[in-house]
This record gives structure tokens, C-alpha cells and sequence, in this order.
């Protein structure tokens, strides 16, 4: 297995399953509602599921550009939107987004080349390597987010 393959194992883990450390994003975000997922955390300052949700898939869809050749730097407050129309149709459709970003992540990933690993995409920036793992990390971190807010919102 090519360490490119490898990455994308990662990165489809972290996302679908099965992982030793916990759930998965997908896991995690099952049977939640558009109102778990849009109600206000308990701590001030904090975002939604939603909001995690669409962040996540900004971040994933940045880097999709950047393998791309699109190297411009979003500013991190573009990657936390407010969310406006709870209905569940527009749930599924922020869920929809983010597997669709996935997907074509984890396409993008599989074209590229061992070699591109250690490459530098922007001045000042890690390897191509490190970022991937990187949007691994991501969605571990954010899934154990959700499931806090799950619980604390009534989600099973």
C-alpha cells in the first residue's frame, strides 16, 4: 500500500468508521436532529453541530482547492457560518454537502503521487503530507465535539 493510500484510508476512517479511539463523523452524527443540531451550546462562545458541521466541510473543500493549485488563505471566521433555516430539509442538506466534500477529497487524495507528500503548497506552509493528516486530526477532534453537544443537546 502506497502511503497516498494509506492517508486515504485515514482520512475515510476518521469520517466513516471503524476507528479505535471513538466514533467516527459519521457515526457521531447519526440520529441527529436539525434542532440538537442547531441549538445554542451551553458555553457562550462556542459554535452548534451545525456549525461544526459546515466548518468541517469548509476546511475539507479548502483543501480539495489547494490540491487544486487554488492556494488562497481563508480567513478562519469565513469557515463558521450562521445558520438560518433549521428545517430538517436543510439539515440533510449541510449533511449532503459534507459527504459530497468527502467523497471528493478522498478522489482527490487517491490521484496524487507519493512524491507530492513532501511538497510545499504556499510559503510558510506544512507539507502536503502534514496537512492531510492534518484534515484526519480534524475530524477527530471535531467528532468528539459533536458528540458532546449531542449529548448535552438529548441526541442519542
Amino acid at each position: 500500500m502506497s502511503e497516498v493510500e494509506r492517508i486515504a484510508e485515514q482520512l475515510d476512517k476518521t469520517f466513516r468508521g471503524p476507528t479505535w479511539h471513538g466514533p467516527a463523523v459519521e457515526e457521531v452524527l447519526r440520529n441527529v436532529t436539525p434542532n440538537v443540531a442547531a441549538a445554542p451550546p451551553p458555553a457562550g462562545g462556542a459554535h452548534s453541530i451545525w456549525q461544526i458541521v459546515a466548518h468541517m466541510t469548509f476546511w475539507e473543500d479548502v483543501t480539495r482547492s489547494w490540491l487544486a493549485g487554488d492556494l488562497r488563505q481563508p480567513q478562519e471566521e469565513a469557515s463558521w457560518s450562521t445558520v438560518t433555516d433549521t428545517s430538517e430539509s436543510a439539515w440533510q442538506a449541510t449533511l449532503g454537502r459534507l459527504r459530497d466534500v468527502h467523497a471528493q477529497l478522498l478522489a482527490d487524495v487517491a490521484g496524487l503521487s507519493d512524491a507530492r507528500l513532501g511538497e510545499r503548497l504556499f510559503d510558510d506552509a506544512p507539507t502536503l503530507y502534514v496537512i492531510l493528516h492534518s484534515v484526519a486530526q480534524h475530524n477527530v477532534y471535531h467528532a468528539g465535539q459533536i458528540a458532546l453537544l449531542k449529548k448535552v443537546g438529548g441526541g442519542t
